[in-house]
């Protein structure tokens, strides 16, 4: 069968590039191992999030954030987004030094969206945050989206502009000829213009098919929801110098998260979790929140997530090989990116440009030599 584009992987990344360019009429095939949002896009904290990103990230989040606002009358689909605003917490003062200068740089970027909080705001905002907090940072468009709703949202508008997604159907390889590929799966062989490498965890080995080497690694982030309890907090929460991360949803659970990682096993699909990990995150949880001493854990999870060494992502062409695109190794925090990375990939393929800077994302730039 003949596609103009073939994506690997089904998460939020590969559904929304699906999505995008099937929009503007190209013929799009995309092709997953296990089911659509099976990893990190299904089962990631939901975090939409603006505030803390990474300064080359900041223009390409500001773009994603805007769209988040609006994104379920894009795809008319219910993607569980809320606007809650988020608030990292600053400990000491230590911590109010480190967010006065990450705010005076912003500035002088050209950007005001991190706003300083003093403790009694802080407060406002957060009646149940311990005593000696001292204030925060806060980004007033964030919030959160439900990752399995979110990607199956951009699947099902994707569908509806005519892509075609094969779940339960792994890539054995991939061959080039000309301009074009062969992909051959263990179900079938198609013939395409284009393929694009969005396989989270698995897409260093994706990329080695496309003649592109990268030093992804690959961990499991764990995380928590608790029983339903008295709601106590609006804004979604984080943390300075510390690994805290939860949110309180409306039904009145808790998901902790935290950054903290249990045992990836992607050769075998499969993940374990660490608890003790998981009692330090919720110690962590109670020392700014004495309330969620009370909290009782309902259920627990790892997600397989790709990492770069610099924690930043690979968008961009590939450099190697003709008619070849990556979009991976997100690094925990790539599903809010997921609206505007997948328009992005759209563009480049079809036009050969975009208004955004992407040589901080270029697969290669771990090979470069600084001059």
């Amino acid at each position: 069968m003949n596609f103009d584009a073939i994506i690997i992987g089904g998460g939020i990344h590969g559904s929304a590039t699906a999505c995008y360019l099937s929009k503007a009429g190209m013929k799009t095939l995309v092709l997953e191992k296990e089911y659509v949002g099976r990893h990190a896009s299904g089962v990631n904290a939901g975090g939409v999030r603006l505030l803390g990103r990474d300064f080359a990230e900041v223009p390409l989040s500001k773009e994603a954030m805007s769209r988040w606002q609006t994104l379920d009358d894009e795809l008319e689909g219910d993607t569980g987004f809320r606007r809650r605003s988020l608030i990292n917490i600053a400990i000491d003062d230590t911590d109010m030094s480190t967010i006065k200068t990450r705010i005076t740089k912003l500035a002088g970027l050209g950007y005001d969206h991190e706003i300083q909080i003093d403790q009694q705001e802080l407060r406002e905002r957060l009646p149940h945050v311990a005593h000696n907090c001292v204030g925060g940072v806060v980004s007033e468009q964030d919030g959160y989206a439900i990752p399995y709703k979110a990607t199956s949202a951009f699947r099902r508008a994707a569908e509806l502009f005519g892509a075609t997604f094969h779940e339960g159907e792994a890539l054995v390889n991939l061959r080039q000829i000309g301009d074009a590929w062969q992909v051959r799966t263990d179900k079938a062989s198609y013939d395409t213009g284009t393929v694009i490498n969005c396989s989270g965890a698995w897409a260093d080995k994706t990329a080695m098919m496309m003649g592109d080497n990268t030093p992804l690694s690959y961990s499991a982030p764990m995380l928590m929801i608790t029983a339903r309890m008295p709601h106590f907090a609006g804004p979604v929460v984080g943390a300075i110098s510390r690994q805290l991360s939860f949110k309180q949803f409306e039904n009145g659970t808790v998901l902790i998260g935290g950054g903290a990682k249990g045992f990836a096993d992607r050769d075998n699909n499969r993940t374990t979790l660490d608890y003790k990990k998981l009692a330090l995150a919720a110690e962590t949880t109670k020392t700014f929140f004495p309330i969620m001493k009370t909290a009782v854990i309902n259920r627990m999870w790892a997600g397989l997530e790709a990492y770069m060494p610099d924690n930043l992502p690979v968008i961009g062409a590939g450099v190697n090989a003709r008619n070849a695109y990556h979009a991976f190794g997100f690094s925990a925090h790539g599903f809010q990116l997921g609206p505007v990375v997948g328009d992005v990939l759209a563009q480049l393929i079809t036009t050969g440009k975009t208004s955004y800077d992407l040589n901080p994302f270029r697969i290669d730039r771990f090979e470069r030599k600084v001059l």
